[in-house]
């Protein structure tokens, strides 16, 4: 999970050494999230009206893939050139996995607020209900402590990725996605949340252990090869539910 300001991303769904493809790796197949408005009160109480989030639909793929892309700073965008056939743009690559039913990066695993019909921000969340069989080691550098850390979330509610455009940033919009998040995985009964976060991106680790977060593992960095080039540790932060 990569983190700056109000932008998260994991990784592993970026890529995957199963024979299927990411996409269609068995082990990713998540329930879909069921066709349905929220009205989410961020926990901001400085926040005066209410936001609304609705299910992502296949429509809403090129924003997704944008907006994934911000989350993990270039990394997907990296990661999607390494595998775009001729013709191809990374971006076409995002937008083609996020339009698939299955897998991590499905749009059937975000919600995503608008603004008059353009989409602002989205949460990319889910069960994890298996641990990853890849060697960490094996996989493209950048993603290796994120498999590492995700080995430790199984049963918990995983925040995929979070992000926001530039211009809808400091409106609360952050804080009611993660809400929602929560909101489905008290639904789901899951026992608690995990979010993986730049050891070095300290406002993001502070954000979280505000919202109840705690450390629970860590995973060394082996390559960021985009700014603003992180070293150092991965966190795995928990927070506990209480249903």
């Amino acid at each position: 999970m990569l983190w700056r300001g109000s932008q998260a991303v994991s990784l592993h769904c970026l890529t995957c050494t199963c024979a299927r493809g990411v996409m269609n790796c068995p082990r990713l197949n998540f329930c879909s999230i069921d066709m349905e408005i929220w009205t989410l009160t961020t926990a901001n109480s400085l926040l005066a009206h209410n936001i609304i989030a609705r299910q992502a639909t296949s429509d809403d793929s090129v924003a997704l893939a944008k907006l994934i892309d911000i989350a993990g700073e270039g990394i997907p965008n990296w990661l999607w050139n390494r595998s775009a056939e001729s013709g191809q743009t990374p971006l076409d690559v995002g937008a083609e996995r996020a339009r698939r039913l299955t897998g991590g990066f499905s749009y059937t695993n975000a919600l995503v607020t608008e603004d008059r019909d353009l989409v602002t921000g989205m949460v990319l969340s889910y069960l994890i209900d298996a641990a990853p069989e890849d060697d960490p080691e094996a996989l493209p550098a950048p993603i290796a402590p994120f498999v590492e850390l995700e080995k430790h979330s199984v049963g918990t509610w995983y925040i995929n990725a979070l992000a926001t455009f530039p211009g809808y940033r400091g409106q609360g919009l952050g804080s009611a996605l993660l809400a929602s998040a929560e909101h489905l995985a008290r639904e789901k009964g899951a026992p608690a949340m995990t979010i993986q976060v730049y050891a070095q991106n300290t406002g993001a680790v502070r954000l979280y252990q505000r919202l109840g977060y705690k450390q629970h593992k860590k995973a060394h960095v082996r390559l960021h090869p985009c700014q603003p080039y992180y070293t150092g540790d991965v966190l795995l932060l928990i927070k506990e539910l209480n249903h």
